[in-house]
């Protein structure tokens, strides 16, 4: 785009140019960069952040942590809280009792698809609501107590 259009209504058309790229790819699974949305229509930072407000306001991309933008395909549910409350549920949906073995790191990285430190954050959080005993190299956890919803939604 030229430098002497006016930058008003310009991040709409970029919205929309971003928007028919996100239809037309359905293996599309991140928004382009900023720099690159910046570098391919020739506009500021400002206006790319502004198309991509617009993006997520239509349900279209949401941010994620490091600056980048996924892309949210219709009728695709993302859970948005906080990983230790996720996990608060994994007592109930594995049915799991006092005394048994909770997932290992690892098997929960690959569940919730986060990275290890996440996931050790996060049973940290568990261990400290007094849920889990302490895990650490080769120990399993165990379930020490079990939460109930008002506890787990206070992670």
């Amino acid at each position: 785009m030229s430098q002497q259009v006016s930058p008003r209504g310009t991040f709409q058309k970029i919205a929309d140019a971003l928007k028919a790229q996100i239809d037309a790819d359905p293996e599309m699974v991140e928004v382009p960069s900023v720099a690159a949305v910046m570098n391919d229509h020739g506009v500021s930072r400002g206006v790319v952040l502004r198309a991509f407000a617009v993006l997520q306001k239509e349900g279209a991309a949401e941010p994620v942590p490091g600056g980048r933008w996924r892309v949210v395909r219709e009728g695709q549910r993302t859970d948005r809280r906080p990983l230790a409350e996720r996990l608060a549920d994994v007592f109930a949906d594995d049915g799991l009792e006092v005394g048994a073995t909770f997932p290992s790191a690892s098997a929960l990285c690959e569940r919730f698809d986060v990275s290890r430190p996440t996931v050790t954050k996060a049973l940290e959080k568990l261990e400290a609501a007094g849920w889990l005993s302490g895990g650490g190299q080769g120990k399993l956890r165990t379930v020490r107590a079990l939460p109930n919803r008002e506890e787990s939604s206070s992670l």
